[in-house]
């Protein structure tokens, strides 16, 4: 039984969906990783903010597979990435680490972002190519198409991808950029992260269509619908986006359907607006769970290394949670800086009195 059983398991991994995209087993475990050290990332920023260590959080559980599927299937460093708040997922796997995550929660001295000028989940890097937004709804939905104009202007083969929640759509931000976007064919990927609820209003309340990727044929571009808990098939989806914006035949708006079990932010209560068998029911469709049985199916995850890697996890967590505690505040005077421009010693006007 045992001898059939490991046959069944290679005979599955010889078939297995991520080999013939691609991908290696090396490559899926990343992925895994990714999506697991988020996860815990995520939960002990929670934590940390209900004991009132930090004054705010704003969570991406839920959000990971879409995430990381999507961080995989660009070239990292090479591509821009105009990311929302949930995105920290997609940040770990483009190469933004713990310790920045948390110096940005904590509001740190380092903080990559905005040298703790913003709110925390500001996601920023200017060597990874990870623009810092701003905190107004969609605001860089537009900004991506700029990039995305300004690379074809250069004519280098660069992609933009940008991420927002579907509440974003019903802001004039997403038209006029996906407007722009068809009009010029600009290799800029629209990734919504449709988790049902802008805040606390429920989609059938938000917009008027069923799916968001409906409206992509209205500005000349396809509309991707993809189930946004499979990393695996998000990142087929995102790859076949990116490489025909390689082959200038401009952007593509992708649905990515998924879920947040948690309130919107720290500052809210979900129990107001939705009830507890819908949370638990869309749990048993958790972006960990799903590929944890993907993994396990094809011999690549049993138990004993899934344990290693929750181990590694809370090691890693608690590594960024404690330098970032330890770190000094930033001075006060350094807020003006790359603000303002250089200011004189003494102004003319003081000099003179």
């Amino acid at each position: 039984m045992a001898t059939m059983q490991v046959a069944e398991q290679l005979a599955a991994k010889v078939e297995a969906k991520h080999r013939r995209l691609g991908l290696s087993d090396n490559q899926v475990l990343e992925m895994y990783w990714y999506i697991l050290l988020s996860r815990r990332l995520d939960e002990r920023m929670w934590i940390l903010h209900r004991q009132h260590e930090v004054a705010f959080h704003i969570s991406g559980i839920g959000h990971e597979g879409t995430q990381v599927g999507a961080g995989f299937a660009l070239r990292k460093g090479h591509d821009w990435i105009h990311p929302y708040y949930r995105d920290m997922a997609l940040a770990l796997a483009l190469g933004m680490t713990p310790r920045d995550l948390m110096l940005a929660l904590y509001g740190k001295q380092g903080d990559p972002a905005s040298g703790a000028r913003q709110m925390p989940a500001h996601y920023g890097s200017r060597a990874l190519k990870i623009v810092t937004g701003s905190s107004p709804v969609a605001t860089q939905i537009p900004q991506a198409s700029g990039i995305g104009f300004a690379i074809k202007y250069k004519g280098t083969d660069e992609v933009v991808l940008t991420c927002f929640g579907e509440g974003g759509t019903a802001e004039g931000d997403f038209h006029e950029a996906l407007n722009w976007a068809g009009i010029y064919k600009l290799p800029v990927i629209f990734l919504c992260e449709n988790n049902q609820y802008a805040i606390s209003v429920p989609m059938h309340k938000e917009m008027p269509v069923q799916n968001v990727a409906d409206r992509g044929a209205a500005y000349g571009m396809p509309g991707v619908i993809v189930d946004g808990n499979d990393a695996i098939e998000v990142y087929r989806v995102i790859r076949e986006a990116a490489e025909r914006a390689r082959r200038g035949e401009g952007a593509t708006l992708v649905e990515a359907k998924t879920y947040r079990p948690v309130p919107h932010s720290s500052d809210d209560d979900d129990r107001t607006y939705r009830t507890r068998e819908e949370v638990e029911a869309w749990k048993k469709k958790d972006p960990i769970l799903k590929m944890r049985q993907y993994l396990d199916s094809i011999g690549l995850l049993d138990e004993k290394r899934a344990q290693e890697y929750e181990a590694r996890a809370k090691e890693v967590v608690d590594d960024a949670n404690q330098f970032a505690k330890n770190a000094p505040f930033p001075p006060a005077e350094a807020a003006l800086e790359q603000v303002w421009g250089e200011l004189p010693k003494q102004s003319t006007v003081n000099s003179k009195q």
